[in-house]
């Protein structure tokens, strides 16, 4: 039956530098020790692997066949501990590992790129993975069943009691125009001014936290209008494009550029929309530091 052999890594390591330098004083100076302290390591060494690993003369060390076999693996060794060492390091301090983020659809074109080229150049080690145009019920469905770690989102009134959430900005509610429209020419819009015109919106029900507010905004303007329904943000602006409707964005979509549209504010008091950050309760270093990169970016 073999004998198994539980090598030290400081010994490993020694026995590296002395094999570089073939000279137990030199090898002993870089290794901060005593000379007779190496010899020590390397006989202990030796009796745990079971081989004799040096011949020594009367100038010089010189490695034996086990030798050099030994200092080619312990090199391989000492170097896969050091990274995992490093990746470990990376782990615990959040700079390392696998984030999974979630946008909704107002917040892809203006958020997430600057987002993805701020944690690209400040955490290099991390596996980003980013999901965009969803919509807020399917982003808190994704944090709670840990498909994702953080979602960007309008809570509308969605619950988010059972989660760690953090208000990012608010903003207000501009209107998208078909560029030719006669009211895209007025530096504000009233929305009185658009009764009888479609209003595009995002689905209706639990599927979406915009459309109840876009709603509600038409009628406090006195409009009853017809809704069309799209599934994405991108989709809305198009349809606008096509001159099926106007629509009602928070301004950050503005970012979202297309011929054939205008955006204008909304006349009167502000409609004030908030961009909310949400994760699961005691989330990984991680995705801790991501959130807060996050909230740099977009406050």
């Amino acid at each position: 039956m073999h004998r198994i052999a539980v090598v030290e890594l400081r010994h490993l390591r020694s026995f590296v530098v002395l094999a570089e330098e073939l000279h137990f004083g030199r090898a002993a100076a870089r290794l901060h020790i005593a000379q007779p302290a190496l010899s020590q390591q390397l006989r202990q060494l030796e009796h745990e692997v079971c081989a004799r690993l040096v011949e020594r003369t009367s100038r010089r060390a010189e490695l034996t066949g086990p030798g050099e076999l030994l200092r080619d693996r312990a090199r391989e060794i000492l170097a896969t501990v050091d990274r995992t060492a490093a990746d470990l390091g990376l782990l615990v301090t959040g700079r390392a590992g696998r984030v999974r983020v979630g946008f909704v659809g107002t917040a892809t074109y203006d958020v997430l790129p600057r987002v993805t080229q701020r944690i690209r150049a400040e955490l290099p080690d991390l596996e980003l993975d980013l999901r965009g145009e969803l919509l807020g019920p399917a982003l808190l469905d994704a944090v709670r069943s840990a498909e994702l770690d953080l979602a960007v989102l309008r809570p509308g009134g969605l619950p988010l009691d059972d989660l760690t959430v953090a208000t990012l900005r608010e903003e207000p509610l501009v209107a998208v125009l078909p560029a030719d429209h006669p009211l895209a020419r007025h530096p504000e819009v009233d929305l009185a001014d658009l009764a009888g015109t479609p209003v595009i919106t995002h689905p209706s029900g639990r599927r979406s936290s915009m459309q109840p507010l876009v709603l509600d905004t038409c009628r406090r303007a006195g409009l009853d209008p017809e809704v069309i329904e799209v599934g994405e943000t991108g989709t809305l602006v198009v349809f606008v494009a096509a001159g099926l409707g106007f629509g009602l964005v928070p301004a950050s979509v503005r970012a979202l550029r297309l011929d054939g549209i205008a955006y204008r504010p909304l006349a009167g008091e502000p409609v004030r929309v908030p961009l909310v950050l949400a994760h699961r309760p005691g989330a990984a270093p991680a995705v801790e530091r991501v959130a807060a990169l996050i909230g740099t970016v977009v406050r």
